[in-house]
């Protein structure tokens, strides 16, 4: 066998294009201190990919290790997989488990944004997969820049499709997500995608290669060039003021190919044909391999040119780099191989073995009769470099937080309320969304019980017991620019808060946490105080984070995006028949207000609105409220006849898009100063109703859990009236919530 290792060994001082590859001349030298020569081509192929910022998290790690202090404890029961695994698992009951995550495409959905969106979406879906549960719902936070910008109009539509395009032909329901407008994402899109999957308990599968002599078996797509270097470097450069900094090819998907991977899977899975399964997601065949081996015994041996291509000129070291899409590596035992094939060729899902797990403790892979690597597999998936990058609180953050939007000019007259509510129901981020919704199925597969524009979304796990899970995902950016300490922490709240409304009790959650350049100290301060925040913030709630996505050099030249730690949480219910809905459908029904209302208005919609203002202090985090208000919203199941959140563009908005849902109006008086009380934006709040009848019982529930309680009026009419204040006919509201996007858009 010709050697290209040890011509590597011969051969020391050959120059090699480490740079060009994102890796730095420390980085360089590290890994010829561990193989004690210089890398062949194939080996600097793998480590490029696998110590790039998106695999690797070397400036993320120091700060993300704190969530493993979390209690692996949840409200229900154990986390049963969770940080370092494909995604987390969540016991659920009744002898189920659900698995969740989000995480980011954001830089391939800027290049190009149909692909790069849907292959977010595809990427993700298999993350679930892998860990043995049916994909069941996927979600989509995104993050544009203003809705006027000529590239918002560029990437916009493209992401959208992306995300339905893919999600729909997988028969995925839709159930949520969020669509952001702000300046800071020009040129920096932000595409977070999450999936939900259930599984039995007995189901779970982690991914390691173990049983020396078990085989190693490449199915899905044939590998192409398309995303060679993908997501692992894009996502590791920052855009400069022309475009990224490189280009390399976006993956592209093909959702029918990812269906029949799915029930290919799950059949396998089914089968009982599987030591160890790993999707092929960031960095290709480079992660699959390496992972799997380090997870396991540590040894592999994979033949590359076995590997099937859909372009015969590629090199190994671009197989080994490709992100083609659709494809998994599975660990089979000997004796199960045929059948793994055989179940393969049912659904028309190519499969080939490509090696076998071995004793060495050394991945060895071969190319044409030739070893192209020889590397101890943790030193590429696990043991790439650990920044301490140097972190520093801003020298403007206290100008930032001292110019307090308190002090702004705000409506006094009735007439200038009613127009401030109207500009704000109109606007980009608090408009109706169904242009971008509409594109998504909702309801595919039967189970989907809430979905936009409800709080949060929600899907029937057992359609025996009705036993069902919801999940939500929030972020509001300006207030983590102003703390983002508190800002992380309010992302959490909101999510938190939204699960609640519906009747759910939270359980967990997973983040995405979205930041500038982790070379800038401003950067990493911000991403280092989020990280802390949040941690604080679930071991007061007493849930744990199960894994996530850190997305940083988000950014274009020196201008970096609102920090935006994305926090998903998932909660479960007992019997979702017995939900709660976001909105009243019935005229006569008591309307009340949760919570304390403070006047607190810095970094709030009508802020960024009306006065393009972002400086103050957020609203004040109240965890012990937020978990009060909870336990009142699970409590009051059965009698609340609908409870939305209160959370961007305060009471007002919530007041109105309740009314709207199902065109009945309401009348309500504000207590105190009206302008404060229709749009601050303060925390552990809900606008909830019951019967008539049952007013006197959600006091004593209020009053038994600590809420504060005020009653706001009666449902009915076809008008939203502040008593006293102002009305607005629902015809003349929905005229100016539904206008906005299609009239940007279309």
């Amino acid at each position: 066998m010709l050697d290209t290792v040890a011509v590597a060994t011969e051969d020391p001082h050959r120059e090699q294009p480490w740079a060009d590859l994102g890796l730095k001349a420390d980085e360089y030298q590290r890994i010829r201190e561990i193989l004690g020569r210089r890398p062949t081509s194939s080996e600097l192929a793998m480590y490029s990919v696998m110590w790039s910022e998106h695999c690797s998290y070397k400036s993320s790690k120091v700060h993300l290790k704190q969530f493993s202090e979390l209690s692996q404890e949840t409200p229900v029961g154990k986390m049963l997989a969770g940080i370092g695994e494909n995604a987390g698992v969540i016991d659920i009951g009744q002898g189920y488990a659900v698995t969740f995550k989000v995480e980011s495409h954001n830089h391939p959905s800027y290049v190009e944004p149909y692909q790069g969106a849907a292959t977010g979406v595809g990427g993700i879906v298999r993350d679930i997969l892998a860990m043995g549960a049916r994909p069941v719902a996927v979600m989509d936070p995104l993050r544009f820049g203003p809705l006027d910008a000529d590239d918002t109009h560029r990437v916009l539509p493209g992401i959208v499709a992306g995300v339905g395009g893919y999600g729909n032909c997988l028969g995925l329901p839709n159930i949520g997500g969020e669509a952001v407008f702000d300046e800071s994402y020009l040129g920096n899109p932000l595409v977070n995608a999450l999936c939900v999957g259930v599984l039995r308990h007995e189901d779970l599968h982690l991914a390691k290669a173990s049983g020396v002599g078990n085989q190693v078996i490449l199915y899905g797509a044939r590998t192409g060039g398309d995303g060679i270097g993908g997501v692992s470097v894009l996502a590791s450069e920052t855009f400069d003021a022309d475009g990224p900094a490189k280009r390399p090819s976006v993956q592209v998907g093909d959702p029918f190919m990812e269906k029949l991977l799915i029930e290919c899977t799950l059949e396998i899975f089914a089968a009982g044909l599987v030591a160890g399964i790993q999707d092929l997601g960031g960095a290709g065949l480079s992660c699959a391999t390496s992972e799997l081996a380090s997870a396991g015994d540590g040894g592999m041996h994979v033949e590359l040119d076995r590997v099937p291509l859909r372009d015969s000129t590629l090199a190994p070291e671009e197989i080994l780099m490709s992100e083609s899409q659709e494809r998994m590596m599975a660990v089979v035992e000997p004796a199960d191989v045929d059948a793994f094939l055989e179940i393969c060729a049912k659904w028309d899902v190519e499969a080939v073995v490509i090696g076998e797990v071995t004793e060495t403790g050394r991945l060895q892979i071969d190319w044409h009769g030739e070893r192209v690597v020889d590397v101890p597999p943790r030193s590429v998936a696990h043991d790439g470099p650990t920044y301490h990058r140097p972190f520093a609180r801003p020298d403007w953050q206290d100008d930032l937080q001292a110019d307090a939007a308190e002090a702004l000019p705000r409506p006094t007259s009735g007439d200038d309320l009613r127009k401030t509510l109207l500009t704000l129901v109109a606007s980009p981020n608090l408009c109706d969304k169904s242009w971008i919704t509409d594109q998504y199925d909702r309801y595919v597969r039967g189970n989907t019980v809430l979905a936009q524009p409800s709080d949060s979304g929600m899907i029937r796990v057992d359609e025996e017991t009705n036993l069902g899970v919801a999940v939500s995902t929030d972020c509001n950016g300006r207030f983590a620019k102003l703390d983002p300490y508190a800002g992380a922490q309010l992302a959490l709240a909101e999510s938190y808060r939204n699960v609640a409304t519906g009747g759910a009790v939270p359980l967990a959650i997973s983040d995405c946490l979205n930041f500038g350049s982790p070379e800038d100290p401003a950067v990493m301060w911000q991403f280092a105080e989020a990280c802390r925040g949040l941690k604080d913030a679930c071991a007061e709630l007493g849930i744990p984070v199960t894994g996530g996505n850190v997305s940083l050099y988000n950014q274009t030249g020196e201008t970096a995006i609102l920090p935006t730690p994305v926090v998903a949480v998932l909660g479960v219910v007992d019997d979702v028949t017995r939900r709660t809905p976001s909105a009243w459908s019935a005229g006569g029904e008591r309307v009340f207000l949760l919570g304390e209302t403070r006047e607190e208005l810095s970094g709030s919609e009508w802020a960024h609105v009306v006065h393009g203002h972002l400086g103050g202090l957020p609203p004040a985090v109240d965890l012990e409220a937020e978990r009060a208000l909870a336990r009142l919203l699970h409590a009051g199941v059965g009698l609340l006849t609908s409870a939305h959140d209160l959370s961007d563009g305060g009471l007002a908005q919530a007041l109105a898009e309740a009314a709207m849902r199902h065109g009945v109006g309401v009348s309500v008086t504000v207590p105190g100063d009206a302008f404060v009380g229709l749009f601050s934006e303060s925390t552990a709040r809900a606008v909830v109703t019951v019967p008539d009848g049952a007013a006197e019982r959600l006091v004593e529930l209020a009053e038994e859990h600590g809420v504060p309680i005020a009653a706001l009026g009666v449902t009915g009419g076809d008008a939203l009236v502040v008593d006293g204040v102002f009305d607005v006919p629902l015809d003349e509201l929905r005229a100016a919530w539904t206008a906005t996007l299609p009239a940007a858009l279309s």
